[in-house]
């Protein structure tokens, strides 16, 4: 028995150690995702608490409360951490193309134009002469260049929104703006022959029930 326990205790200690190890990872990342340390520190923690529980049940048919599988190190690391070196050398051979088509309604035109206006003139002198915003389509166009063109910029009361939809593709090049006119609004969003379409989101935003917002195609 007493090399059994001499045993436990060595396991216990490559526990205690591994925890070490991995907070000492975690603090050094300082919240970085994917640190490869920290999930190499991680595996090994993982390796000596189920090794320790192992132990402790042939010893004495007793059970830590960690619920921990064996972690292969070097399958951990291709599949996860890329191994020594860093990323992984692996670029996807396709461009990931995102398309989003979002409608609103709007209630106030006047309303809405004022919005614009604000936005036109937010930091330019009181005297500076700015020419007016004309119509809903240069409103909402001068809101998404003031927010840089985020959809986010039209989270406003003056404009209501309808569904939407975004859809996810793989395509074989990116998209060449230039090879488009100012005016075609087609033409950079139609999909290409080889295309494939990964998968639809559509937005519902007045669902009647939370979990039937999105769906998923």
């Amino acid at each position: 028995m007493t090399d059994q326990h001499g045993e436990l205790d060595a396991a216990l200690e490559r526990v205690i150690e591994a925890a070490r190890h991995h907070l000492a990872a975690v603090r050094a990342a300082a919240g970085r995702i994917d640190d490869d340390d920290v999930w190499r520190a991680y595996v090994a923690l993982n390796n000596a608490s189920f090794a320790y529980d192992e132990q402790l049940m042939d010893a004495f048919g007793e059970v830590t409360p960690w619920d921990v599988e064996s972690i292969d190190p070097d399958e951990a690391d291709q599949r996860f951490g890329g191994g020594e070196g860093g990323e992984p050398d692996d670029p996807h051979s396709r461009v990931i193309s995102v398309r989003q088509r979002r409608d609103y309604r709007v209630p106030s035109v006047s309303a809405l134009i004022r919005v614009a206006d604000a936005a036109r003139r937010e930091g330019l002198p009181a005297d500076e002469e700015v020419p007016p915003v004309e119509g809903v389509g240069e409103a909402v166009l001068e809101l998404l260049q003031s927010g840089d063109g985020s959809l986010g910029a039209l989270d406003v009361p003056e404009l209501e929104p309808l569904d939407g939809v975004v859809m996810v593709s793989e395509v074989a090049t990116p998209v060449d703006l230039e090879s488009f006119d100012d005016d075609d609004a087609a033409g950079p969003f139609r999909p290409a022959a080889d295309d494939r379409l990964v998968g639809r989101l559509d937005e519902h935003p007045f669902a009647e029930f939370d979990d039937e917002h999105d769906h998923v195609h």
